[in-house]
């Protein structure tokens, strides 16, 4: 992760990263706590944003939004309530699709909302690390994906991968995506989310996402106990 934060900090005007996935469950949020740890560590004055979340559930007679408290908890923020709100703006509470769970709640998911505080956060920060939810082409509406919220963000992008058998099919199209749309793609993180010793498939997964993806492989994270992260 070292690595990453170093490219960040040479890119003297970027001001945040959008945090994308092969898929659902691929690690995108320990990822994005990773990042900024590592961020806040060096002294940038870095922030997380969750625009959608699924699965909320009612605490305290409010929506919680679970991979935003899980990150605040890693990275031992404690963000005042109101801008706990901008930091997951909208919040659903199926954990599903955000098109099925918004249509169910008869909710529109609204972009310029989203963008609305993106923007807040950005005015209030140096460093903003905006998380996706699911993958790339995960629908907001019937329309709209999350690629389309991506290119209105306007931040270059990580792809969060998985490493093991079927990782290459999904990380070279999301990248191909990616591409279409004229995003920045910074590079891919291999997130390990279990114990175990690196394979054969694995390691030959690493090399073929970096020549046939066209990208680079920026980091590579073992399996991370969350407790580990703040120090």
């Amino acid at each position: 992760m070292t690595s990453v934060v170093n490219m960040v900090l040479r890119m003297k005007k970027l001001n945040g990263i959008f945090v994308t996935g092969t898929d659902t469950g691929v690690g995108k949020t320990i990822v994005s706590a990773a990042l900024l740890c590592a961020l806040r560590n060096r002294g940038v004055d870095a922030v997380y944003m969750k625009p959608v979340q699924t699965g909320c559930r009612r605490r305290a007679g409010k929506l919680s939004a679970p991979d935003l408290e899980e990150v605040c908890k890693i990275s031992g923020i404690n963000p005042p309530d109101a801008e706990k709100k901008i930091m997951a703006p909208c919040r659903l509470r199926l954990a599903a699709s955000p098109h099925l769970a918004a249509a169910l709640e008869k909710r529109n998911i609204r972009i310029p909302e989203i963008m609305k505080a993106f923007a807040s956060l950005k005015s209030r920060h140096d460093f903003v690390i905006t998380e996706g939810a699911g993958g790339i082409l995960a629908p907001l509406t019937r329309e709209k994906t999350m690629l389309d919220l991506a290119r209105a963000l306007k931040l270059p992008v990580i792809v969060v991968a998985r490493p093991g058998l079927g990782t290459l099919n999904h990380t070279l199209l999301t990248l191909r995506e990616l591409r279409r749309a004229k995003l920045d793609i910074l590079g891919v993180i291999i997130n390990h989310a279990a114990r175990g010793r690196k394979t054969i498939v694995e390691k030959d997964n690493l090399a073929t996402i970096a020549r046939l993806g066209k990208t680079r492989v920026i980091a590579e994270l073992p399996f991370i106990q969350k407790s580990a992260l703040k120090e």
